[in-house]
């Protein structure tokens, strides 16, 4: 067999497999593991206290925030859901609000909530404002503390900061530390409160934090998001490699019966 051919039939069933892979692995990378497999001393509720921080500026993109500190802030617990500010349904963020300082939102649940393993039972999801729970029946909303759940909008313009941010995933135990704040585009005074309590919901139950560090403290579904990210490439490489040789490879008459 010439060369040729092999290097097609090798790419070929390389995309070919990939794709399998990332069907199998696309929906468990993003399971929302079991509280077993989280840090129970890293589950406590926000830390909220008095902050003695000024109003200061700053830059992102020629545009001038004013951040406005209320509390100093200190939250961990696990991301059941998040909203990238830059998506194409938040693509009005930038365009209309010139918002490049709310990078994403996450939904965050932390105490019983986690350790009681409930949110299995349930669906979370973010829109642009709000992250959305869904509860199959009564019997499983009577299990779940609406305040112990918190939808942040997270604010940097350190890209260190926007890295770490940006990597935190479904199901993953994170830490974050900054202050709850309120924030005014000084160009077009486009301004946005927070929240200073947990009891809250409606508008404006949100918590604005800008942040001082983001961590993720463990890691959900590693297996499966490695081997995802390795079908991804696989099938990038295979599909390329594939189209490289079909006008290479030796032309092969189909036989008739």
């Amino acid at each position: 067999m010439p060369i040729t051919l092999f290097l097609e039939a090798l790419f070929k069933w390389i995309f070919l497999g990939s794709l399998a892979l990332m069907a199998l692995t696309y929906w468990p990378r993003e399971r929302l593991p079991d509280p077993e497999a989280f840090d129970r001393l890293l589950l406590e509720p926000p830390l909220q206290t008095a902050t003695d921080r000024r109003p200061f500026t700053v830059a992102v993109r020629d545009q001038a925030y004013l951040i406005t500190p209320r509390k100093d802030y200190v939250l961990t617990g696990v991301v059941v859901s998040s909203s990238n500010a830059d998506a194409l349904q938040n693509i009005w963020h930038h365009k209309s609000w010139k918002d490049f300082l709310n990078l994403r939102d996450l939904c965050v649940i932390w105490g019983e909530n986690v350790t009681s393993g409930v949110y299995r039972e349930m669906r979370f999801r973010n829109d642009s404002w709000t992250c959305w729970a869904y509860w199959p029946s009564a019997e499983v909303r009577s299990r779940f503390q609406m305040d112990a759940l918190s939808n942040n909008h997270l604010l940097t313009d350190d890209p260190t900061l926007k890295s770490a941010l940006m990597a935190a995933r479904r199901g993953d135990q994170i830490r974050l530390s900054g202050v709850l704040a309120e924030y005014t585009n000084l160009g077009n005074g486009s301004f946005r409160g927070t929240s200073l309590t947990r009891d809250d919901t409606g508008d404006g139950a949100c918590e604005t934090i800008y942040l001082d560090a983001f961590e993720i403290v463990r890691v959900a579904n590693v297996r499966e998001r490695r081997l995802f990210d390795v079908a991804v490439w696989g099938a990038a490489l295979g599909g390329l490699g594939f189209l490289i040789m079909l006008p290479i490879a030796p032309y092969r008459p189909r036989k008739r019966a």
